[in-house]
């Protein structure tokens, strides 16, 4: 109960900041649905064999959508997801180039619910750091 609470906390603490710096959360359309698409064919060639097809993860890989996505990643930026995606695959880190890491992080988006907006998501650091993922408010 102790570790939940804290991470809770730390989440919370993550989302002020990002709010703070002038970001929003990844409710306010951060990616385009073309921005997606091109993501959904760039996770089928360098991603799909470990998480899935469905982004519902693998023997050794974790779940990209639903649940686990949510607990994983909400109170963080999308820097540490961005980062993520930027390590794999184990075998070859970083042989994802930014901009199609970006991609994917936007088709990740948008199976996990989040909208479309008008703009493409960044690979920029600085960028990414002010978007916070947040549970839908009501």
């Amino acid at each position: 109960m102790f570790v939940r609470s804290t991470v809770a906390a730390l989440g919370l603490t993550l989302l002020a900041v990002a709010f703070a710096r002038g970001g929003g959360t990844v409710w306010a359309g951060v990616y385009t649905e073309a921005q997606a698409s091109r993501g959904q064919a760039t996770y089928r060639e360098a991603c799909a064999s470990c998480h899935g097809d469905t982004l519902g993860g693998g023997e050794m890989a974790p779940a990209l959508a639903g649940t686990t996505f949510q607990e994983n990643w909400t109170g963080q930026t999308l820097r540490g997801v961005f980062a993520r995606v930027r390590t794999m695959p184990p075998s070859d880190p970083g042989s994802l180039p930014r901009d199609k890491a970006a991609d994917v992080l936007a088709y990740v988006l948008k199976e996990n619910g989040f909208p479309a907006g008008a703009t493409e998501l960044t690979s920029s650091n600085s960028d990414l750091e002010v978007i916070a993922i947040a549970p839908k408010s009501n």
